[in-house]
């Protein structure tokens, strides 16, 4: 809601006050204040916007989250780097089911602006290679998968995984050999 810098203008304007109260004697009242200008410095860190929109996205409520993330007018703004990665990330998450090209473009980006945990990054470079699968260029999505089975230490993905490549190996088909048929007969 609030522009990241404000939030630590916020933040800033609490601290100075809660040193006020803790001049005056009135150590509650600080410890009270310092505890209220965390929230301004979590929010700092983890947009309230985005948070909403993977609790929406947590429920399959693609268009709640959608509204969420669509109050967020310019993302290099509003958001911290990570933050702006987690914005496309759930782009991504929210037009793979429609359309693979912009899903494509919204998690590359976040790859590059960078997701802080592994499994996202995971996630992220999974659902490049199925989009690069579909698009026929299977070496490239085998490198992702790759990629995304070492980022998965969790193994959070290993089924998703193993269907990706059960996939690829059967549209791959069984292995022909077109040498000389006549030279056995």
């Amino acid at each position: 809601m609030f522009n990241k810098n404000i939030k630590l203008v916020i933040a800033g304007l609490i601290i100075a006050y809660a040193i006020y109260e803790f001049t005056e004697s009135n150590i509650g009242n600080g410890i009270m204040y310092i505890l209220l200008s965390t929230i301004f410095i979590f929010l700092y860190f983890k947009n309230e916007l985005i948070l909403l929109a993977f609790l929406k996205l947590r429920k399959q409520d693609f268009e709640g989250a959608k509204r969420w993330l669509d109050k967020i007018k310019s993302p290099s703004g509003a958001l911290v780097k990570k933050q702006e990665g987690y914005f496309y990330f759930l782009h991504g998450v929210m037009v793979s089911q429609t359309n693979m090209n912009d899903a494509e473009k919204h998690f590359k980006k976040a790859l590059d602006l960078g997701l802080s945990m592994d499994h996202d990054k995971a996630m992220a470079k999974l659902n490049l290679a199925g989009i690069a699968f579909s698009k026929r260029r299977a070496i490239e999505a085998k490198k992702l998968l790759k990629d995304a089975e070492k980022l998965d230490k969790r193994g959070m993905l290993t089924e998703q995984i193993k269907m990706m490549k059960d996939g690829m190996k059967k549209s791959q088909g069984p292995k022909q050999h077109y040498g000389n048929r006549n030279a056995r007969r």
